[in-house]
């Protein structure tokens, strides 16, 4: 059976940063059918400590806000190769971000088979905002791209 982890990335203080973490926290709660293979974290802002989790993974699906170019209200998916490369954005400079741990995972050679991000643009990042009413009517459609992304890992 694949080992597949969900990662919800960001900061949940900073507003539509916390997307990613309120994502994978609602998803964990609707697939409590799911196998054991299935590990959700919150990834949250954990930067290196996160990569055991990422070359562990025969499955990485991720969580994050995102801005891509288009910068359209909805929520996007990306595999594997489709992976934007404005995904080294992160919070602080302290911080490492998805494509540094990708490319240390790379350098290892434990990339998982399939990597699966989704996102969506945040609105507004405030400290201490919490998630906005553009982004929290984004989360159920999120969620459910997740469930049918997991769904189809699993029965294969």
């Amino acid at each position: 059976m694949k080992k597949i982890n969900v990662i919800g990335l960001g900061n949940i203080l900073f507003g539509d940063e916390g997307f990613g973490v309120e994502a994978v926290r609602r998803l964990e709660k609707e697939c409590s059918g799911f196998p054991d293979s299935v590990q959700f974290i919150d990834g949250g802002t954990q930067g290196i400590y996160l990569l055991d989790y990422i070359e562990s993974a025969d499955v990485l699906l991720i969580y994050d806000a995102i801005i891509p170019s288009e910068f359209n209200r909805q929520v996007y998916v990306y595999r594997n190769d489709e992976l934007p490369a404005f995904i080294h954005r992160k919070m602080s400079s302290h911080q490492m971000g998805l494509s540094e741990l990708l490319s240390v995972a790379r350098l290892h050679d434990r990339v998982p088979g399939e990597i699966v991000l989704i996102g969506v643009p945040p609105r507004e990042l405030g400290l201490g905002s919490g998630i906005s009413p553009a982004v929290e009517g984004l989360l159920g459609d999120a969620v459910e791209k997740g469930k049918k992304i997991l769904g189809s890992f699993i029965s294969d």
